[in-house]
Protein backbone atom coordinates (compact mmCIF):
# COMPACT_ATOMS: atom_id res chain seq x y z
CA UNK A 1 0.00 0.00 0.00
CA UNK A 2 1.38 3.55 -0.97
CA UNK A 3 0.72 6.90 0.86
CA UNK A 4 -1.71 9.43 0.17
CA UNK A 5 -0.33 12.56 0.20
CA UNK A 6 -2.90 13.95 -2.39
CA UNK A 7 -6.66 13.36 -2.62
CA UNK A 8 -8.62 14.05 -5.58
CA UNK A 9 -12.47 14.86 -4.46
CA UNK A 10 -15.07 15.04 -7.16
CA UNK A 11 -17.75 17.72 -6.86
CA UNK A 12 -21.12 18.58 -9.10
CA UNK A 13 -22.35 20.90 -6.68
CA UNK A 14 -24.89 18.80 -5.37
CA UNK A 15 -26.46 17.86 -2.25
CA UNK A 16 -25.41 13.61 -2.89
CA UNK A 17 -21.64 14.86 -3.34
CA UNK A 18 -21.67 16.25 0.06
CA UNK A 19 -21.01 12.76 2.14
CA UNK A 20 -18.04 12.58 -0.46
CA UNK A 21 -16.75 15.86 -0.02
CA UNK A 22 -16.84 15.38 4.29
CA UNK A 23 -15.40 11.36 3.89
CA UNK A 24 -12.74 12.95 1.71
CA UNK A 25 -11.88 15.97 3.68
CA UNK A 26 -11.66 13.55 7.29
CA UNK A 27 -9.74 11.59 5.96
CA UNK A 28 -7.15 14.20 3.81
CA UNK A 29 -6.93 15.54 7.88
CA UNK A 30 -6.32 12.06 9.56
CA UNK A 31 -3.59 11.45 6.27
CA UNK A 32 -1.74 14.63 6.17
CA UNK A 33 -3.20 14.43 2.78
CA UNK A 34 -3.44 17.87 0.62
CA UNK A 35 -7.03 18.10 -1.59
CA UNK A 36 -8.17 18.83 -5.33
CA UNK A 37 -11.30 19.67 -5.55
CA UNK A 38 -12.78 19.45 -8.73
CA UNK A 39 -15.76 20.44 -10.44
CA UNK A 40 -16.48 19.83 -14.15
CA UNK A 41 -18.19 22.05 -16.43
CA UNK A 42 -19.74 19.55 -19.29
CA UNK A 43 -19.85 21.94 -23.08
CA UNK A 44 -23.17 22.25 -24.09
CA UNK A 45 -23.95 20.93 -27.34
CA UNK A 46 -24.25 23.40 -30.09
CA UNK A 47 -26.31 21.45 -32.09
CA UNK A 48 -30.22 22.90 -32.62
CA UNK A 49 -29.34 26.10 -30.22
CA UNK A 50 -31.26 29.24 -31.46
CA UNK A 51 -29.29 31.49 -33.22
CA UNK A 52 -28.67 33.67 -30.65
CA UNK A 53 -25.70 32.40 -28.67
CA UNK A 54 -25.63 35.27 -25.88
CA UNK A 55 -27.78 32.45 -24.46
CA UNK A 56 -25.50 29.60 -24.59
CA UNK A 57 -22.77 31.73 -23.25
CA UNK A 58 -24.94 32.86 -20.21
CA UNK A 59 -25.63 29.32 -19.36
CA UNK A 60 -21.89 28.22 -19.96
CA UNK A 61 -21.25 31.34 -17.33
CA UNK A 62 -24.05 30.12 -15.19
CA UNK A 63 -22.60 26.66 -14.71
CA UNK A 64 -19.02 28.30 -14.46
CA UNK A 65 -20.18 30.32 -11.50
CA UNK A 66 -21.64 27.14 -9.90
CA UNK A 67 -18.90 25.22 -9.96
CA UNK A 68 -16.76 27.86 -8.36
CA UNK A 69 -19.54 28.20 -5.30
CA UNK A 70 -19.37 24.27 -5.49
CA UNK A 71 -15.65 24.00 -5.17
CA UNK A 72 -14.67 27.23 -2.65
CA UNK A 73 -17.54 25.46 -0.41
CA UNK A 74 -15.11 22.36 -0.26
CA UNK A 75 -12.20 24.86 -0.03
CA UNK A 76 -13.89 25.97 3.20
CA UNK A 77 -15.10 23.35 4.77
CA UNK A 78 -10.78 22.07 4.44
CA UNK A 79 -10.07 25.19 6.08
CA UNK A 80 -12.16 24.88 8.98
CA UNK A 81 -10.60 21.09 9.23
CA UNK A 82 -6.47 22.21 8.78
CA UNK A 83 -6.81 20.70 5.15
CA UNK A 84 -5.20 22.56 2.47
CA UNK A 85 -7.57 22.93 -0.94
CA UNK A 86 -6.53 23.58 -3.87
CA UNK A 87 -9.77 24.54 -6.28
CA UNK A 88 -10.10 23.10 -9.85
CA UNK A 89 -12.56 24.09 -12.22
CA UNK A 90 -12.26 22.64 -15.94
CA UNK A 91 -14.60 22.12 -18.97
CA UNK A 92 -15.17 18.63 -20.85
CA UNK A 93 -16.35 15.22 -19.70
CA UNK A 94 -16.62 14.34 -16.58
CA UNK A 95 -15.12 11.31 -15.77
CA UNK A 96 -12.47 12.21 -18.29
CA UNK A 97 -11.30 15.15 -16.53
CA UNK A 98 -11.43 13.33 -13.33
CA UNK A 99 -9.55 10.62 -14.74
CA UNK A 100 -7.05 12.93 -16.46
CA UNK A 101 -6.43 14.43 -12.88
CA UNK A 102 -6.58 11.38 -10.77
CA UNK A 103 -3.10 10.08 -12.53
CA UNK A 104 -1.52 13.06 -10.25
CA UNK A 105 -3.39 11.83 -7.03
CA UNK A 106 -3.26 9.17 -4.72
CA UNK A 107 -6.66 8.61 -4.20
CA UNK A 108 -9.97 10.09 -5.43
CA UNK A 109 -13.23 10.61 -3.65
CA UNK A 110 -16.21 11.00 -5.55
CA UNK A 111 -19.58 10.21 -4.74
CA UNK A 112 -22.72 8.67 -6.12
CA UNK A 113 -26.72 8.09 -6.14
CA UNK A 114 -26.75 4.31 -5.47
CA UNK A 115 -28.91 4.33 -8.70
CA UNK A 116 -30.12 0.34 -9.22
CA UNK A 117 -31.94 -1.00 -11.38
CA UNK A 118 -33.46 0.55 -14.94
CA UNK A 119 -31.99 3.82 -13.89
CA UNK A 120 -28.60 2.58 -13.60
CA UNK A 121 -29.44 1.32 -16.29
CA UNK A 122 -30.09 4.09 -18.72
CA UNK A 123 -28.05 6.89 -17.12
CA UNK A 124 -25.05 5.40 -16.56
CA UNK A 125 -22.80 6.62 -13.67
CA UNK A 126 -19.64 8.71 -13.59
CA UNK A 127 -18.57 7.48 -10.36
CA UNK A 128 -19.15 3.52 -11.74
CA UNK A 129 -16.55 4.42 -15.00
CA UNK A 130 -14.02 6.30 -12.68
CA UNK A 131 -13.78 3.05 -10.38
CA UNK A 132 -13.55 1.13 -13.21
CA UNK A 133 -10.43 3.27 -15.50
CA UNK A 134 -8.78 4.76 -12.78
CA UNK A 135 -5.24 4.59 -12.60
CA UNK A 136 -5.29 5.00 -8.37
CA UNK A 137 -7.91 3.70 -5.68
CA UNK A 138 -11.37 5.46 -5.86
CA UNK A 139 -13.35 6.15 -2.38
CA UNK A 140 -17.33 6.11 -3.70
CA UNK A 141 -19.68 7.37 -1.16
CA UNK A 142 -22.94 6.97 -1.35
CA UNK A 143 -24.97 10.32 -1.11
CA UNK A 144 -27.74 10.43 1.76
CA UNK A 145 -31.12 9.88 1.18
CA UNK A 146 -33.68 13.00 0.84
Amino acid sequence: MHDIKKILIATDGSEHTKAAIEHGLHLAKLLGAKVTALYVVEPIPLTNIPADTSVVFSVHASLEDEGKKAVEEVKKLGESLGVEVTTVVAEGSPEKKILELAASHDLVVIGTLGRSGLSKLFMGSVAERVTRYAPVPVLVVRGKKS
